[in-house]
């Protein structure tokens, strides 16, 4: 039997080499608060796309400034960043690897100076900022901050947009009744939740009409929040409104305690990808060739989203591949060690 981890995967026009994806991770690396690309991303993003990776998701880079999870996030809120991106998207595909970003915004979460932004005045725990409840106008001009994000990220070459709907950030904020208490047309139904990212996701159409993926935390952990039912639905209108792939994750709306083990969180890329008719992608501890290899076999996801385990091992790639007897590709100037 083939080994599907290695078959090429097309979404639109992008055909990558493998089903192999670097999930976005923050690297907390600019300097001085600038957003700016430095020579940490260069190196770290190089080396997983001459590992073999079929597709690298850049870490979550900030639509505004207000919106960085971190003063050393990545920006992508200035015509300034465009450059610096520029730089990495040349690196990644000149090892044959497809480029993409996850546009962000950090909401409640931001850990910065001054004033932060969510869909109501709730802080996230008892150690954290209360935020500004959003005004419409607010509301707005983040929807137009990520449009920006977007054009950006088409001039920097980037081949796919991933928009960060997880882990209680500012879209999954509004989605959750956890953290969205609002009672104008963005709270209240889950049709209205929605209705920021739906808002959101037309606004980036105008401008990209690449492979368009959403992140989403697929389960709340808390009897009163969402779950993947919930996103099932979601999903379909995600469907409807031509995003094509659903990067599955879940949890960090609320401090929550989660029962993790591997591959905990691929029955939600399953739900979802049958019960909306949609691609997913599943994460989380997934660490060998073997288990990557069972999902896709079993038709419970269709790529692989690896975190941890590329920060360990960047060439991850050559392990799987060797453990499901398998050549793949090998830079040129490592075949005489690619054993």
């Amino acid at each position: 039997m083939e080994a599907k981890l290695f078959t090429p995967y097309t979404i639109k026009d992008v055909t990558m080499k493998n089903r192999i994806v670097m999930a976005p991770m923050c690297m907390y690396s600019s300097h001085n608060e600038d957003g700016m690309v430095q020579n940490w991303h260069r190196i770290h993003y190089a080396s997983r796309a001459a590992g073999q990776v079929g597709l690298i998701i850049q870490e979550a880079t900030a639509v505004t400034a207000q919106g960085r999870i971190s003063p050393r996030d990545l920006g992508i809120w200035d015509d300034e960043h465009i450059d610096g991106l520029k730089e990495l998207t040349t690196l990644i595909k000149e090892h044959g690897t497809k480029a993409g970003i996850q546009l962000a915004h950090a909401g409640r979460k931001a850990v910065l100076e001054g004033e932060i932004i969510a869909p109501s005045a709730i802080p996230f725990d008892e150690k954290s900022k209360t935020p500004k409840e959003m005004t419409y106008e607010d509301i707005q001009v983040t929807i137009e901050a990520f449009k920006k994000g977007a054009e950006r990220a088409k001039k920097a070459g980037f081949d796919v947009i991933e928009l960060h709907g997880a882990h209680g950030y500012l879209i999954n904020e509004f989605l959750s009744p956890l953290s969205n208490k609002r009672t104008d047309e963005y709270g209240g139904s889950m049709e209205n939740r929605y209705r920021f990212l739906r808002e959101t996701i037309e606004a980036v159409k105008t401008v990209w009409d690449g492979p368009l993926f959403v992140r989403v935390s697929a389960n709340d952990y808390h009897q009163e929040g969402l779950a993947v039912d919930d996103y099932v639905i979601m999903s379909k209108w995600m469907k409807e409104q031509g995003v094509d792939f659903i990067d599955v994750s879940s949890g960090a709306v609320v401090p929550a305690r989660i029962n993790i083990f591997p591959g905990y969180q691929v029955p939600l890329a399953e739900k979802i990808k049958h019960g909306a008719n949609i691609p997913t992608g599943a994460v989380g501890l997934i660490t060998t060739g073997i288990q990557a290899e069972e999902i896709l076999q079993n038709d419970r996801a269709d790529l692989i989203f690896l975190a941890r385990v590329l920060l360990r091992d960047p060439y991850w790639a050559r392990t799987a591949a060797k453990e499901l007897g398998v050549a793949i590709e090998t830079p040129t100037q490592y075949e005489r060690g690619w054993i």
